[in-house]
């Protein structure tokens, strides 16, 4: 199969304007993406809808493309920039323009639930450490059938485990955080991408449901990989000090 990697990476950012650029470890946050994409996928490309964005990434000698400014998610720039690529990729993976430690076990392990002709969408989960983390509404959970499919996500703690005081739940069941790391069979991204809001999306706001509710099926591949998004000024500093200690965690022309 032809896997293609394509990160969203928009300038405007309520709590971030312009994080795309904001240096990290002397790169742009999404050089650094791009790198850690382009370690494991022969071909990578930011989909943006910003000029300033756009220059950069060809500065720095990476494939970009330029849409529309009004999406409402990422999935829909993604498959507007896979229409304007022309890939004939059989999976596009989504990499999100603020992971810059993203790492290449992780794209492994998404690509290989495709090995599954029955995998229409892949996404990854992390077993929780506590049950203190758990709880964070900002932490959405994923519950899996006994195949690894997913069942649900929310951003409260599922299941309920009767009987048990809460806080000792995550030793009676492995609790799964989910990363905003998706792909794609090329198809099925087109179909999703038409579906209106769904119930169930609009009440937990998590798009990931409406495919769910449309009859999609998202496998889901197992990480022990924990990675540090950006959301805030306050975490590329944390994401430089994160780099400064584990520098080795940022992977460069590894071999596929």
């Amino acid at each position: 199969m032809k896997f293609i990697g394509i990160i969203p990476a928009r300038y405007a950012s309520t709590r971030f304007p312009g994080k795309p650029l904001a240096v990290l470890g002397g790169k742009t946050v999404i050089q650094r993406v791009y790198e850690q994409a382009t370690s494991v996928l022969d071909e990578a490309w930011v989909a943006t809808d910003d000029e300033r964005i756009y220059q950069a990434v060809e500065a720095f000698g990476g494939r970009v493309v330029m849409t529309r400014s009004e999406h409402k998610s990422g999935t829909d720039r993604i498959e507007e920039a896979a229409e304007k690529i022309g890939t004939d990729a059989d999976v596009i993976i989504n990499i999100q323009g603020d992971e810059p430690f993203i790492q290449p076990s992780q794209i492994r392990t998404l690509m290989q639930l495709f090995d599954n002709a029955d995998t229409q969408i892949g996404t990854l989960g992390k077993k929780f450490e506590s049950m203190e983390v758990a709880k964070s509404p900002n932490s959405p959970k994923i519950v899996t059938d006994l195949q690894g499919f997913a069942l649900y996500f929310s951003r409260s703690v599922i299941p309920f485990v009767r009987g048990v005081e809460q806080n000792e739940w995550i030793a009676h069941f492995p609790y799964l955080k989910h990363l905003g790391l998706y792909a794609y069979q090329r198809e099925v991204l087109r179909e999703v991408t038409q579906l209106p809001q769904s119930p169930l999306e609009l009440a937990e706001s998590l798009e990931q449901l409406r495919w769910l509710e449309n009859g999609y099926r998202i496998r889901v591949g197992l990480t022990d990989v924990e990675t540090v998004g950006i959301d805030t000024p306050e975490d590329l500093q944390r994401a430089e000090d994160f780099l400064k200690h584990q520098p080795l965690r940022i992977c460069c022309n590894s071999s596929r």
